[in-house]
């Protein structure tokens, strides 16, 4: 049964990318507010994100890169992104296409955690995940 249990990867033992809220910009822009945890066990120098943007017809509207920046282990980080010429009602869904840059803080190298421990889900109308 030891054997059993050392084979399944911890809960803990993830990044976890949450998009927390979606809101109208006094322009008409949708303002996404993501909250990122890395529990992965290393510490990130550089975290960026290609996502693809879908309208409510199921199209790609646009590819983008969020930058994270650095992420220390143990460390939640909330950061926000103004879509500019889009309404969060146009949004039907965000799918996280790759990372772009994923770099050990300790190694400078790149690192597998980015998208290997990745866990994403999403408080909001839109669907959002891997």
């Amino acid at each position: 049964m030891a054997a059993a249990a050392q084979d399944e990867t911890p809960t803990s033992n993830l990044f976890e990318l949450e998009l927390n809220a979606a809101a109208e910009t006094g322009n008409g822009n949708c303002r996404l507010t993501y909250v990122a945890e890395n529990n992965s066990g290393t510490a990130l120098d550089r975290t960026e994100y290609e996502v693809a943007i879908f309208d409510g017809e199921g199209v790609v509207t646009r590819l983008l890169v969020l930058k994270f920046g650095a992420l220390i282990d143990g460390k939640t980080r909330v950061l926000q992104f103004e879509l500019p010429g889009a309404a969060c009602s146009d949004i039907s869904r965000i799918v996280i296409n790759d990372s772009s840059a994923c770099i050990d803080a300790e190694t400078g190298n790149d690192a597998d955690v980015c998208m290997s421990a990745l866990s994403a889900s999403s408080r909001t109308a839109i669907q959002f995940g891997i």
